[in-house]
């Protein structure tokens, strides 16, 4: 009678190995086929278990057909080197497969900070979302310039080490009224709320988008908004966001997922920032969004 395949083939690759049991007996295996052992213990030792652990792996190894212990020794069957040598091909398989999708970075281009010499090491950091360089090693993430560089250029880096640290930033959101729209005050609120010249403002909807341009010279961020603040802010850099009440359900179903950037909701003019999670205001404006169609009120 042939021997039973095992529970879980080993061309599974990665995954296969969540199975109880699976990494114990490939090792368990691979050192039957490679030292031919003669005691459990030695072995054990190697593979880092208990000895009854070791000869549990050994019995339901066994009891598959895929080890044996002949003339004193342990060895695999020959259904056992096939076992043995397709799971390492499945898990080397995968693994180049999964880093096949891996992109290692060896050298980038970056934003220089100061004058920089070629041949000189530099640091690499995120500044206004830019990744920057500038000279020295005192960042997490540093490199060699490989080309020279004046303020402002465009500078090669090679040999780069380390990772550059993201710390995600916030979103501001602001909402506007519907009475607000023809209040002369409202683009006076509106310059108030926005944090400096060089902020990231976006506006959703029609009405928002031209309170703002009389608000302030700026760009203005008019398309995909809830997606350009998300990246914005994943990178860095503080997004202001100006909506109408009555569209801030919407804005804010669209950062619903697992990777939902943090933000704050509160009508222009109110300053302080609020005593609620992201979550709770979501669920808040959600809940004002269904009074409001309960009351009929007029929805895009």
């Amino acid at each position: 009678m042939p021997p039973a395949l095992p529970r879980s083939r080993p061309s599974e690759g990665l995954p296969g190995l969540r199975r109880s049991g699976s990494v114990t007996e490939l090792l368990f295996l691979y050192e039957c086929a490679t030292r031919e052992p003669t005691q459990l213990r030695p072995m054990a030792d190697r593979l880092g278990l208990t000895v009854q652990a070791a000869s549990h792996s050994f019995r339901q190894l066994r009891r598959r057909g895929l080890v044996e212990v002949r003339d004193g020794r342990y060895r695999p069957t020959v259904e056992g080197v096939a076992w043995l040598h397709e799971g390492l091909a499945g898990i080397a398989d995968d693994v180049r497969d999964r880093l096949s999708h891996l992109h290692v970075i060896r050298s980038t281009r970056a934003l220089a900070e100061a004058r920089i010499a070629a041949g000189s090491p530099v640091s690499l950091e995120l500044v206004d979302g830019l990744l920057s360089a500038r000279p020295g090693t005192s960042g997490d993430s540093h490199g060699l310039a490989r080309t020279e560089a004046r303020p402002g250029d465009l500078v090669e880096v090679e040999k780069l080490e380390g990772i550059v640290p993201i710390e995600p930033a916030r979103i501001s959101v602001r909402t506007i009224r519907e009475e607000e729209i023809d209040d002369p005050k409202t683009p006076g609120r509106i310059r108030r709320a926005i944090p400096g010249p060089s902020a990231f403002v976006a506006a959703e909807g029609l009405e928002p988008y031209l309170l703002v341009r009389k608000a302030w010279d700026g760009p203005t961020v008019r398309f995909a908004v809830a997606r350009a603040s998300a990246e914005a802010a994943r990178v860095g850099v503080p997004a202001t966001v100006f909506v109408l009440e009555r569209d801030l359900p919407r804005l804010l179903a669209s950062w619903g997922d697992a990777r939902s950037p943090s933000f704050d909701v509160r009508p222009i003019g109110r300053d302080g920032p609020s005593d609620r999670s992201s979550r709770d205001r979501t669920e808040t404006i959600a809940e004002l969004g269904r009074r409001r169609e309960r009351r009929g009120a007029p929805r895009e």
